[in-house]
């Protein structure tokens, strides 16, 4: 896998001075709300093999006082669903969030529409692996083709073998439950940590081939 974060790292470090300052002019606003992750791509040890399990998952994102990014999130994994809330704090390089101390390196959103889906890209160092991945953030659990293309376009550029990506199974029970929680009104602080996370206008760019070549997209 750490021929994957390679890539990935060369691929987003080589944005020309221009795309690099129209990439940092994004507002975490816009990406606040609730996401369904309907797709993923992940270097995971296991990620192939539990792939076919996994059903659509959950994402709330809100913005703390300090421009922070807060997380809650359902994930599905082992035909179970866990919560965790995680806190993302603003980095130096750009549009980029991470919690080193938690493991979670660095997430961005590699494109988005501001409307209706946005891609992720995460890298994760845990105590036994590290790992990119790619996840398709959509506003309904039917993602549109443009955003399935860009998602699909993003995971090949970052080197995801066709075994380490999935469309997640259209079960939103899991999905759900990180919405239910946070519409309370003070959900409790659940456990935290990177592997969940890894573990949501103009595009930020077509895919890794126009960030390269400087592109914009379409």
């Amino acid at each position: 896998m750490a021929g994957v974060l390679l890539t990935a790292l060369l691929a987003l470090v080589s944005v020309p001075r221009a795309q690099a300052l129209w990439l940092g002019r994004l507002d975490p606003q816009q990406l606040l709300g609730s996401w369904y992750v309907v797709a993923v791509a992940s270097g995971e040890r296991d990620f192939a093999v539990e792939k076919a399990t996994k059903n659509i998952e959950g994402v709330v994102v809100t913005l703390t006082p300090e421009n922070n990014l807060k997380m809650l999130a359902s994930r599905h994994r082992l035909e179970r669903c866990h919560l965790h809330t995680v806190e993302l704090l603003k980095q130096n390089s750009g549009w980029v969030f991470g919690n080193p101390s938690l493991g979670v390196l660095e997430y961005r959103v590699l494109g988005t529409n501001f409307r209706d889906y946005a891609v992720v890209f995460t890298q994760l160092e845990l105590a036994d692996e590290a790992f990119g991945t790619v996840e398709l953030y959509s506003r309904t659990e039917l993602a549109s083709q443009e955003a399935m293309s860009l998602f699909t376009k993003w995971s090949k550029g970052l080197g995801f073998l066709s075994q380490q990506q999935a469309t997640l199974q259209r079960d939103l029970t899991c999905a759900h439950k990180a919405f239910q929680v946070s519409s309370l009104p003070e959900h409790p602080r659940l456990l935290g940590g990177g592997r969940g996370l890894g573990l949501s206008g103009p595009l930020l760019s077509s895919g890794p081939a126009a960030v390269q070549a400087g592109g914009r997209g379409s």
